[in-house]
């Protein structure tokens, strides 16, 4: 219900934001508004109520992630380059949360996230109306420049960049439960994901050196290649070195993967709609990519051991980066021969 959620209205609120201008209000209502209808979780434990109030969350959380990466394209203007270093204290976050949240779950209870959840969700609901606001003259939603938001190399992007996510469904939903299964504990597994973050995070730092040495297309079509060989990696791994020497690896299937598809969407969306740019580059990746990836790793789950369930997502992974190098093998072909003429 979240993911089907997240993907429609990520796109709804899009269109609003750039058809009227109104990007920072509409982020504001979101967060403040999915805020408070996360209260209503601390009220019951009926699995219809709770189906119900994740709709209504879902709702007005989709667009929160898709505007704040609009947000910083437009905050970091001529250095959209350096988008890393804003990118990563979201990863920072991540660590810190994922260290001490273990240990006050374990001195409480885990119902307590519920208002951890809410405490954060009010926080950043408060820190929205500080958000800069960058306005840009309006045009029509459907304007010939909007169009190209449809084109084709956008279209191959974005079902490349599901396939991507969907690879990364296996590792989502199931490596803790993977490295449950080869008998590893609960703090070999937390110093896993760990090392992942803080993989991203280095990269992340030297995103603005990173993309002024290689073109996105360039950082694209290696993070696709990474990816098959990190999954593969899980397949057969089963010693602490080589499943924590793979999770280095996060730096490039997560870290550069994410900088480059927003920086490419960015450069491929019309300057009239970038927040409509981003709602679908996240609704086709995050929403959508994950949403399969996940059913299909549960699925595959009920009928194979978990490390087949990695073989699964190389091949996937391996399928986005050909299908995407070979796009723009065709495209530099195509231009060269007509160059010629």
């Amino acid at each position: 219900m979240r993911s089907v959620t997240l993907v429609l209205f990520s796109l709804a609120w899009g269109v609003l934001a750039d058809r009227f201008q109104i990007r920072k209000p509409i982020y504001i209502l979101c967060n403040i508004t999915s805020a408070l209808i996360w209260i209503f979780y601390l009220f019951t434990e009926n699995f219809w109520l709770m189906l119900v109030i994740t709709a209504f969350y879902g709702i007005f959380y989709a667009p929160i992630i898709s505007f704040l990466e609009a947000f910083s394209m437009d905050v970091l203007g001529k250095e959209k380059k350096s988008y890393g270093r804003v990118r990563m204290w979201g990863s920072i976050s991540f660590i810190l949360v994922v260290i001490s949240l273990g240990k006050i779950i374990d001195l409480f209870s885990v119902s307590l996230i519920l208002v951890l959840i809410l405490a954060g969700s009010l926080l950043q609901a408060s820190i929205s109306f500080k958000i800069p606001d960058i306005k840009i003259t309006k045009k029509d939603l459907f304007s010939p420049v909007t169009k190209s938001l449809l084109n084709i190399r956008v279209i191959i992007f974005l079902f490349c960049a599901f396939l991507m996510l969907v690879s990364h469904g296996a590792y989502y939903g199931f490596f803790s439960i993977h490295l449950e299964n080869l008998g590893y504990s609960n703090a070999f597994i937390g110093i896993a994901w760990a090392l992942a973050s803080t993989a991203e995070i280095l990269v992340m730092i030297k995103s603005d050196r990173i993309f002024k040495t290689f073109s996105p297309e360039k950082i694209l079509t290696f993070s696709f290649l990474v990816a098959a060989l990190r999954w593969f990696i899980l397949f057969f791994a089963t010693s602490e070195t080589i499943i924590l020497i793979s999770q280095l690896l996060h730096a490039v299937t997560y870290g550069t993967f994410h900088m480059a598809s927003i920086l490419y969407i960015d450069l491929l969306s019309p300057e009239k709609n970038k927040t409509l740019g981003q709602a679908i580059n996240n609704a086709a990746t995050y929403g959508l990519g994950l949403m399969v990836g996940f059913f299909l790793s549960g699925y595959l789950y009920e009928n194979m051991d978990t490390s087949f369930l990695f073989i699964i997502s190389s091949l996937i992974a391996i399928a986005g980066g050909v299908i995407f190098k070979g796009f723009h093998l065709l495209q530099y072909l195509k231009n060269g021969a007509l160059s010629e003429h």
